[in-house]
């Protein structure tokens, strides 16, 4: 297994494990399994709960990858981060219209369908920082 893909896993696991975590705290206890009225819009607890904890494990996700699994990359910071946000903005994105499959439409446990969703965005996500959000500028 090359070093950057265990990196990857090792750095990816553990902000799954945090991201798992938080996701049950917030679904069972933040918005105890109650939808949540933002005024505009009432958000299911699982979609609320996905939307708390993005910009936790997306902050951490983000310095892992970058000092960690992708700290050979020559690009600027600033532009690292936003290609990141990017590719995250990508995965929400897939994660909602999963958790709303698995959830809404198929009747599976919320936590259980969260765990499913993240098996699917990180393969999406590890192509994608790897080729785009860290990858190295061209010699040209």
């Amino acid at each position: 297994m090359p070093l950057k893909t265990y990196r990857y896993a090792v750095c990816g696991g553990g902000n799954m494990v945090l991201d798992i975590a938080l996701y049950f705290i917030s679904f069972h206890y933040i918005f105890a399994k109650e939808d949540f009225d933002i005024g505009v819009v009432v958000l299911s607890p699982h979609i609320a709960s996905l939307f708390l904890v993005f910009p936790i494990t997306f902050v951490t996700g983000f310095l892992l990858n970058k000092y960690i699994t992708f700290h050979e990359s020559d690009l600027e910071s600033q532009i690292q981060f936003i290609r990141y946000f990017l590719v995250a903005i990508g995965a929400i994105v897939i994660s909602y219209f999963a958790m709303k499959f698995f959830v809404d439409i198929l009747g599976f446990y919320p936590t259980p369908s969260k765990i499913i969703t993240i098996g699917v965005t990180i393969i999406y996500s590890y192509i994608l920082q790897n080729t785009y959000s860290f990858a190295q500028r061209s010699s040209s």
